[in-house]
């Protein structure tokens, strides 16, 4: 009988432990601008890549410039299930930020900004 229990709860241990895929959320490992980096305008192509799939049509980026007026980017259509594209244009200098949310494919909300600084003119 402890025999049976100790097997059981070593088992139960090991489950509990193992990581678990369906939970994992996506979280971006590369994006273009860079957070904090000072780009040329006023033309930027955005690219955030992430970790697992995602659900493109269900996805948002929004702009949201120095005056804190905001608007929705077009998502492009890439082959990559798991980059967002887009190109934001006409920006004037100064502090702007992308803000994203996506849904990935396991079911999971994530977002974030990612603040840059568009460079006057030289």
């Amino acid at each position: 009988m402890f025999r049976t229990a100790l097997l059981a709860f070593v088992t139960a241990l090991l489950f509990g432990l193992t990581p678990d895929t369906a939970e994992a959320h996506a979280i971006i490992i590369a994006s273009s601008p860079a957070p904090k980096a000072v780009v040329p305008g006023p033309d930027v192509a955005v690219k955030l890549d992430f970790n697992s799939r995602i659900d493109k049509p269900r996805s948002i980026i929004e702009l949201i410039g120095p005056d804190a007026t905001s608007q929705h980017l077009p998502i492009s259509d890439t082959s990559d299930a798991g980059t967002l594209a887009t190109e934001a244009k006409g920006l004037a200098p100064g502090a702007w930020r992308l803000r994203w949310q996506v849904l990935s494919v396991d079911g999971h909300i994530t977002r974030g900004d990612i603040p840059f600084t568009v460079a006057p003119a030289p």
